[in-house]
């Protein structure tokens, strides 16, 4: 026995010498590369590994939420999960609050208003004051290249002061209460709703007291338009004092929430939340992202900073996108504990905030943006734009300068000149941007081919199905190049290990040069590079300061424990976008294919979080099958998702397909008053990639369905009752099913010409009208060649930013009195007995079911489609 044992310690010291000195025999060291090479299953076991690590820690963490209160906990003085709960079931209750409907004007405000009173009752009088007001308001603003005009849309605002409070700095929370139709509303926002509520009732009964005030606003009508927010921050009295605004919102339903815009600049916004989230959720690179316009939603957020000049912190849920203005939001998706993540976060923002010094002068604050991120829910990260830039270029030239002394080092452990190593290495470099490009390109042929076929979205129900139709191809891709290159090189001066190193420090090079020109183009989502570089300069220093370097494999050992921290974070970071914008591909359009972009976040994430890790796998005897294992997951993968039922991206309830679509009649009055069309049928507005492909074979008859192209070349904006700006930009996307039986809407607008005044001037005409019209009206107005709208009631600053067709958006909330408005038209030659102009009337009846054949029509859609649909008439006039 102690003999065998002596053995194996000679061959152990045997092993450790060789290691420490390259043999000059290249025989030798071509057989101790190969005995140190490890078995392709030991590879395999390798990347497993870090599959394993993402399941069992990254996910915990993604979606861990803290344990609920109950009504129990009620003296530990926190947010009670249990009541917001029960507030949120009643809120759902009451079912879809449209504006203008007695659900969202009547039923939703006597709701808030009784919750609002028994808070009021329970308020500590010796501490504070509250102030409760219905703000009812009316205006109009320029957005999304129309003119958004509201009438009598309501707002619940609440203000709490301390007593004597001198103060005149506000801070305001802000989030809404009307729907979307079919929609109870329970995510978005009821969520955020019975949070405010419980915040409010916490605060206002609680012995802590704060400095400046608090408007707790439950605004009426954001998801038309995000009207009642420009209401309030534009009239209320109360508005000129807010500085500090918190929006709460929601793409989503259930999880934790997540910050996803700041500022804009104060970096102590950032720091207030870093200090007092007592569950962070946030990344910069969800601001860059929100900010580009990419995510199909925006907030009230914008408006006021855009009309308040506010400034804050714009939060909303996330996750389970997939019942997202459906009528599946409902409070059964909502797990009590995601009240408890977001309460206890706006608890601890709204007391730290309200206490804030710098609301006495938010001009006098630091400007500049902020980088930050939270690191698995655990910690939270920030720091400076201008120290991130510094930060930047540090590690970038940190790596750049670490990796040329690895060179030299390289050069002489091998005995050759350091303008070999450097020959070689410029080749490495070559082809590692060849294996960046192929990473990236794999997935995307993936995805060009499935769109070629109509199976784009395949994964939308089985997420699953990303690791082989995009993570594989990745790893295949980006690693495929530097394969080659080891099995083919004839370098023997160099040994396998230091080979090895050097594709590792090409891959770093390209990082640090590409962190260099996203700090010049001024990304501050530069972040990611740096910190993934930071991990690599890390060990790369260790092993320099050390023998470790020139020991064969053994620089791999640090590397690989020190790669844990920042593939737990890419793969989080790059997760998170997956789990929110994967719900979102769903209803992106027709013109524009979804996979693409999942694609590219997924190829992103891969080669962030294994970009060093999967090069290791070269380091296996037989790496080759590795290869094969990941092709054969790929082709597994495709066949699935392009065969079964797996790969279809539809389920009933919880993944479903958005099919919106109107019961139209359209009306076409000539100059004369006579009728020159008069049709009705069905005009779809398809939300995602696949169309009405999904719906064909199904119960729902679909025969001499139409595109829309042809008509909206010949007719002012297609001729349709076009809904909202997102429909005016898809229309021509649209799909058209005639049916012969007339729509029969609820009531027909009533279009009065009251004038018809030509002024002194004699080259300019005045029309006054009177509409009496549905709670949501748009008013397309197209001026003939030669004449100019001059004046009109609406916004004159609008004609001059803006070229016809004209597009008013109109709507009210408890005031149904017609729309009175005049137009001035110039003509140069003075002669108004012509045609002027043509108007448009386009008419939507929201909270109505429509007529029995629409109904049974909607009836007919397979149970995986969620369909939103009501009657809507359009009247086209000439004048």
């Amino acid at each position: 026995m102690w003999r065998g044992l002596r053995l194996r310690l000679d061959v152990i010291q045997r092993k450790i010498l060789d290691e420490r000195v390259e043999s000059a025999s290249p025989k030798n060291a071509k057989k101790q590369e190969k005995d140190s090479k490890i078995p392709w299953f030991m590879a395999s076991g390798f990347l497993l590994f870090w599959a394993l690590l993402f399941f069992s820690v990254v996910m915990p963490l993604f979606y861990r939420l803290p344990a609920a209160l109950t009504i129990e906990d009620i003296s530990k003085g926190g947010f009670i999960a249990e009541r917001a709960q029960a507030n949120l079931y009643d809120f759902a209750n009451i079912g879809t609050k449209v504006v203008g409907s007695d659900g969202n004007e009547n039923k939703t405000v006597k709701f808030l208003l009784k919750e609002l009173a028994l808070i009021e009752d329970q308020l500590l009088d010796d501490y504070f004051d509250i102030e409760i007001d219905v703000q009812i308001a009316s205006g109009s603003y320029i957005k999304w290249e129309l003119v958004n005009m509201y009438q009598a849309v309501q707002n619940i605002v609440v203000k709490l002061t301390p007593k004597n409070c001198t103060s005149e700095n506000y801070l305001l929370v802000n989030s809404h209460f009307d729907s979307q139709p079919t929609s109870p509303s329970a995510g978005d926002a009821g969520h955020m709703v019975v949070t405010i509520l419980e915040v409010l009732r916490v605060i206002a009964t609680t012995k802590q007291t704060f400095e400046h005030p608090i408007i707790f606003l439950i605004n009426g009508s954001e998801e038309n338009s995000l009207q009642a927010s420009h209401g309030f921050i534009s009239q209320h009295k109360w508005a000129p004092f807010c500085k500090v605004v918190i929006n709460l919102d929601a793409a989503g339903s259930g999880g934790r929430e997540i910050l996803f815009q700041t500022g804009p600049n104060n970096p102590w916004l950032v720091d207030y939340y870093k200090q007092n989230a007592k569950h962070p959720f946030s990344t910069t690179m969800a601001e860059e992202i929100f900010q580009t316009g990419l995510i199909p939603s925006d907030t009230d957020f914008g408006i006021f900073r855009t009309y308040g000049k506010l400034i804050g912190l714009d939060i909303g849920q996330c996750f389970n996108g997939y019942v997202y203005h459906t009528r599946y939001d409902r409070v059964d998706v909502i797990p009590r504990a995601s009240l408890q993540n977001t309460g206890d976060n706006v608890l601890a923002l709204v007391r730290a905030f309200s206490n804030a010094t710098e609301l006495h002068d938010t001009t006098a604050n630091p400007s500049g943006n902020t980088i930050f991120f939270d690191v698995l829910g655990l910690y939270f990260i920030s720091y400076s734009e201008s120290n991130g830039i510094i930060f930047n270029y540090a590690v970038a030239g940190t790596t750049i300068v670490l990796i040329f002394v690895s060179l030299l080092r390289t050069a002489s452990s091998s005995n050759v000149s350091a303008g070999h190593v450097v020959g070689w290495f410029i080749l490495i470099i070559v082809l590692q941007v060849i294996a960046l490009l192929l990473g990236l390109g794999l997935p995307v042929v993936v995805t060009y081919l499935f769109d070629m076929y109509g199976l784009s979205l395949t994964y939308y129900s089985t997420p699953a199905l990303l690791i082989g139709l995009y993570v594989c191809p990745t790893l295949i891709g980006f690693s495929l190049p530097s394969f080659v290159y080891l099995k083919l090189q004839r370098d023997e001066k160099i040994s396998f290990a230091k080979q090895l190193q050097l594709v590792l420090h090409g891959h770093a090079t390209i990082l640090a040069i590409l962190g260099i020109g996203l700090t010049l183009y001024g990304l501050r989502t530069t972040y990611v590079v740096t910190w993934t570089l930071l991990f690599y300069v890390i060990p790369l220093a260790i092993n320099l300061l050390t023998t470790l370097h020139d020991r064969g494999f053994a620089w791999t050992a640090v590397l690989k424990v020190v790669q844990v921290i920042p593939f737990l974070y890419n793969s989080y970071l790059f997760y998170t976008f997956i789990v929110v914008l994967t719900p979102m591909m769903g209803r992106f359009g027709l013109s524009t294919n979804p996979d693409l972009i999942v694609s590219a976040l997924t190829a992103l994430g891969t080669i962030f979080s294994l970009g060093f890790l999967v090069l290791l796998v070269h380091m296996s005897r037989r790496s080759s099958l590795i290869f094969l294992g990941l092709l054969a997951v790929t082709a597994l993968t495709v066949y699935i998702a392009s065969s079964t039922q797996i790969g279809f991206p539809y389920r009933p309830k919880t993944n479903v397909q958005r099919v919106p679509y109107l019961q139209v009649r359209r009306v076409f009055y000539e100059y004369d008053g006579t009728v020159s069309k008069d049709e009705s049928g069905y005009l779809f507005n398809f939300q995602d990639r696949r169309g009405a492909a999904p719906l064909k074979g199904t119960k729902v008859n679909l025969t001499g369905l139409v595109s829309m192209a042809s008509d909206c070349e010949k007719h002012m904006l297609c001729g349709v009752p076009l809904y909202d700006h997102r429909w005016v930009e898809s229309r021509e996307n649209g799909m058209w099913l005639p049916r012969e039986q007339p729509v029969e809407t609820p009531s027909v607008p009533v279009l009065e010409l009251l004038s018809k005044t030509v002024l002194p001037n004699n080259k300019t005409v005045r029309f006054e009208f009177n509409l009496t019209c549905p709670d949501h009206t748009s008013l397309f107005i197209q001026p003939y060649d030669d004449v100019t709208v001059s004046n009109w009631s609406f916004l004159l600053s609008y004609t001059v930013q803006y070229t016809p067709p004209y597009h008013i958006y109109f709507s009210y909330g408890i005031d149904n009195a017609p729309l009175n408005f005049f137009m001035e038209l110039t003509k140069s030659d003075g002669d108004f007995d012509v045609p002027l102009f043509q108007l448009g009337i386009s008419a939507q009846y929201m909270h109505t079911e429509g007529d029995d054949l629409s109904r049974k029509f909607a009836a007919s859609f397979p149970s995986y489609a969620a369909i939103v649909q009501w009657p809507a008439i359009y009247q086209r006039y000439i004048y």
